[in-house]
């Protein structure tokens, strides 16, 4: 029986990204709980699409952020729960609800933001800053080769 420091998958792509996202969520969630924040990294990630694109509809931030429209449904109604957002029906296109984030959301993203940019160290722990830069170039060229491939592909 081979031992678990050897098993073939710990040197297969798959296995390794999976690992990684565990490792920024807890990072993530550790952090955020600690600062006193009930936040997930995609609600994180749809507030700070929605501050740069005030009004955005949710078919458009899923897009935006790579999460398939069900789950942007279900964040947006806890980001609106918890006060952060708004939504309203839309301007030119009565079907649609366009996002905009609450003062107390703003106020929160603006809190929590520098948090994220710190733990992105944490996140690579092991890493030298040149390594972190390298594998940040690295990870984005497999990202654009495969958005393809994604059930729920980055739309730019």
């Amino acid at each position: 029986m081979a031992s678990s420091s050897t098993l073939e998958i710990h040197n297969m792509a798959g296995h390794l990204i999976r690992r990684l996202n565990q490792i920024s969520t807890s990072v993530f969630q550790d952090r955020m709980r600690s600062a006193g924040y009930d936040l997930t990294p995609i609600q994180f990630a749809a507030m700070n699409a929605i501050h740069a694109n005030p009004g955005i509809d949710q078919a458009s931030l899923a897009g935006l952020i790579a999460h398939d429209r069900a789950t942007i449904g279900g964040v947006v109604d806890r980001l609106e729960a918890k006060g952060f957002l708004s939504r309203r029906v839309g301007l030119n296109d009565r079907r649609i609800r366009e996002l905009s984030l609450t003062p107390k959301g703003e106020a929160v993203l603006a809190e929590t933001t520098p948090l994220v940019r710190a733990m992105q160290v944490d996140m690579l722990t092991g890493l030298s800053e040149a390594e972190r830069q390298e594998f940040l170039r690295l990870a984005r060229k497999a990202a654009e080769g495969g958005n393809h491939l994604s059930r729920a592909p980055l739309v730019a």
